[in-house]
């Protein structure tokens, strides 16, 4: 499955509801980005169950802003509506792998659970 552009106007869309949505916050510019997109376009086709999203931080300053975007490339991963990570810097396809992994494997109910007990 390629990659979906998110912007200010279908990112809450895209990313609600019962779904895995990997998000990749880049820029034309960045040359760690360049890397990256191979890497990401490639999980991309191996999972065509999760969505994967690209967000371009020039082009979308409010989205970029909005998430607290520092550092490019930045991964965030959401599930179920909740952003379960967030990172920035390119990963390698083995750690790609291994976090996509680590997101199917999570109990999103004690993940709830714990996010309950942390606004309390």
């Amino acid at each position: 499955m390629a990659t979906q552009t998110l912007t200010a106007a279908n990112f809450a869309e895209v990313t609600k509801g019962d779904k895995i949505v990997l998000v990749d916050f880049w820029a034309a510019w960045c040359g760690p980005c360049r890397t990256f997109a191979p890497v990401f376009e490639k999980a991309s086709e191996k999972h065509s169950d999760i969505v994967f999203a690209k967000v371009d931080t020039e082009s979308e300053q409010h989205l970029a802003q909005e998430f607290d975007i520092r550092s490019i490339p930045t991964v965030m991963v959401i599930r179920d509506g909740v952003i379960v990570y967030e990172q920035p810097g390119a990963l390698p396809e083995a750690m790609l792998e291994s976090l996509i992994t680590q997101v199917r494997d999570l109990d999103m109910d004690e993940v709830r659970k714990q996010l309950a007990a942390q606004s309390s």
